[in-house]
């Protein structure tokens, strides 16, 4: 008996893992920079962490509801994108001002968009910047590591690295790569950030193209213009940005050439914002705009079909 051939259109090629899976890995990988965050910044940094975690979730079960749609929140993409809310606040963050940014990362970024897979932003990010913007003092405000070791109620506040190099001052690099330093809850320690980026290629979430590609930039761009290059990769939020939030699926091309692309425009923005806008750091911002330009990057960048010959007509 002859068997029937079944055609069916692509992709022919399935896999067993699955959004919570991925989400998972991920959570899994930033662990140490939540941890990291907690002995530098003290139990505080457990807090903001468990808030943006609890409401994130909570606004997208209430979104769903309302919205009538198939509930998501067992995904675990909330719980990933609080932890990415928090590991970008300073730790004397007002609780109250981080719900604010989780009830926009969620509602307004992610849900309004149609969910998981429709946002064209991060939306850790973009609910950054919108503190920022809304509570620019409190998001300026940096405690120094270790301050609840002083025995003072009120945290013992500091600059940040790239604000230090500003004002003329140095920072070790040994400080830097530890992250005994002022800065965001998940940016200051590049050790805890590395050994995520470890997890996360040798489980195959995210493909080495982005971070690299950023990273690399940044220090081409760092040796074209004389600067520091090891103090322009550990400080500030590059290598968070790079290995957890420009490698989201949703809004990051797809193919490699795309992937390359975004990285490098990243990584030439980042660098630019830093040293000659009038902003200490550009990671945030320099990733929002990529994400915006991602549907152009993909029609330029995305390969034709074998046999499929290029209209001259053809508009990119």
């Amino acid at each position: 008996m002859e068997e029937n051939l079944l055609v069916s259109a692509s992709p022919h090629i399935t896999s067993k893992a699955s959004t919570t899976n991925i989400m998972l890995d991920v959570i899994i990988a930033l662990v140490p920079s939540m941890v990291a965050s907690v002995v530098i910044f003290g139990f505080r940094a457990f807090v903001i962490i468990v808030d943006t975690v609890f409401v994130s979730v909570l606004a997208e079960y209430i979104s769903r509801k309302v919205m009538k749609r198939e509930n998501t929140v067992y995904d675990l993409s909330a719980v990933v994108t609080g932890i990415l809310l928090a590991l970008n606040l300073p730790v004397g963050i007002n609780p109250i001002y981080a719900a604010v940014g989780s009830i926009a990362a969620i509602v307004v970024v992610k849900q309004m968009f149609g969910g998981i897979g429709n946002n064209f932003v991060n939306p850790a990010l973009t609910a950054r910047i919108i503190l920022l913007s809304s509570f620019p003092t409190a998001m300026t405000t940096w405690a120094a590591p270790f301050w609840y070791k002083s025995g003072t109620v009120d945290a013992v506040t500091c600059a940040t690295p790239l604000a230090l190099r500003n004002n003329g001052e140095t920072v070790a690099i040994k400080d830097l790569f530890f992250g005994t330093t002022g800065g965001c809850l998940g940016e200051t320690c590049a050790l805890a950030i590395l050994i995520g980026f470890v997890y996360l290629i040798v489980r195959r979430v995210i493909s080495p193209i982005i971070p690299l590609s950023y990273v690399g930039t940044v220090a081409v761009m760092s040796l074209l213009f004389g600067t520091d290059v090891l103090f322009e990769i550990l400080s500030g939020g590059l290598l968070l940005g790079a290995v957890f939030m420009a490698t989201d699926y949703t809004t990051s091309p797809i193919n490699a050439k795309g992937r390359a692309v975004f990285a490098v425009g990243c990584g030439i923005l980042t660098y630019l914002i830093r040293n000659y806008a009038n902003l200490p750091e550009g990671v945030s911002f320099s990733i929002l705009i990529m994400n915006i330009l991602v549907p152009l990057i993909e029609r330029a960048t995305s390969p034709h079909p074998f046999g499929e010959k290029e209209s001259k007509n053809a508009k990119v």
